[in-house]
């Protein structure tokens, strides 16, 4: 017979799947944590820059080749 397992045997999987859920999670998490973090900071450089750019201490050229080193790919026009 199939159930000859007892009770045990169901807690066990109970507690592997728990086990296995919060691990998962965890991992999701620190990803989302990391992303977010390199993502809030490209973000900073760009509006930094761009601040500077409407305030006048860069000029154009100064700013679209600053821009390009962060990897933007929109320019004034």
């Amino acid at each position: 017979m199939m159930w000859e397992f007892g009770t045990g045997y169901g807690w066990m999987l109970l507690w592997m799947a728990v086990f296995w859920g919060a691990t998962i999670l965890l991992v999701v998490w620190g990803v989302r944590q990391f992303t977010a973090k390199q993502h809030d900071r490209e973000s900073r450089a760009q509006g930094i820059l761009e601040e500077r750019y409407a305030r006048g201490e860069i000029d154009r050229g100064q700013f679209e080749s600053m821009h390009r080193t962060l990897g933007g790919s929109v320019l004034l026009k």
